[in-house]
């Protein structure tokens, strides 16, 4: 089923704008540069310290693109990377195919990235030495986990399109899904977001914001759950 309109944005990398949700996939200020700051140099640089692999959890799979760009880095710094990805409303292969993220970013890994959208959901695969990947076609609400992702990158539609993914019982099964020291990441910065993280026992930061964006929101579990 289609998404709705891929749009270059002025990065020049494209993004899709939702007609079911009615807001796009990435920001028109430049897809690549908001996924490097949001997700990658904001979450998973920020967790690399002392880091001897990664557990990294996705929250809206989308356009594969934050999946790819950790590949990429995975790839590059030898390092073992387990991606898992939850999305209920996947793009068809169709659209991916006309995205042009591996044209942008490294041709040479164009099947790997068509890979990521082709391969069947609910299993996992090595997709590289270094980047194991996983994703589930569900609701994050129907999935539990606990102590097992070192990141969570928090990519889902803006509160005013899918509230019900912001609430505090979602943003708690987050907490509860990171590890000790595990850092959830994304671009929202909202006020309601960032008091109900820290009222779950998150220590919450409000770096600058990719462009178009004057802050985004970190939040780091800096303790276990109770």
């Amino acid at each position: 089923m289609s998404r709705g309109k891929i749009f270059e944005t002025q990065d020049g990398s494209h993004s899709i704008f939702s007609d079911t949700f009615g807001v796009s996939y990435h920001s028109k200020y430049g897809a690549i540069q908001e996924s490097m700051h949001v997700f990658i140099e904001a979450g998973m640089f920020f967790r690399l310290p002392g880091a001897e692999n990664l557990n990294i959890l996705e929250i809206g799979f989308g356009t594969g693109l934050n999946a790819f760009l950790t590949m990429q880095e995975a790839n590059k710094r030898r390092l073992p990377v387990y991606y898992e990805a939850v999305e209920a409303y996947p793009i068809s292969v169709q659209e991916a195919e006309l995205l042009n993220y591996p044209k942008l970013l490294d041709d040479s890994l164009e099947e790997a990235f068509m890979h990521l959208h082709e391969m069947d959901w609910g299993q996992t695969e090595e997709i590289s030495p270094f980047f194991s990947f996983r994703k589930n076609q569900s609701r994050f609400e129907q999935l539990s986990y606990q102590d097992t992702f070192d990141v969570i990158y928090f990519d889902a539609f803006a509160p005013n399109a899918q509230p019900e993914l912001w609430e505090e019982d979602i943003l708690r099964s987050m907490y509860d899904a990171l590890k000790e020291d595990g850092v959830l990441t994304t671009y929202c910065a909202k006020g309601v977001v960032k008091r109900s993280l820290k009222s779950l026992g998150f220590k919450v930061e409000s770096p600058k914001g990719p462009p178009g964006k004057r802050e985004m929101t970190r939040a780091v579990k800096t303790f276990p759950a109770t």
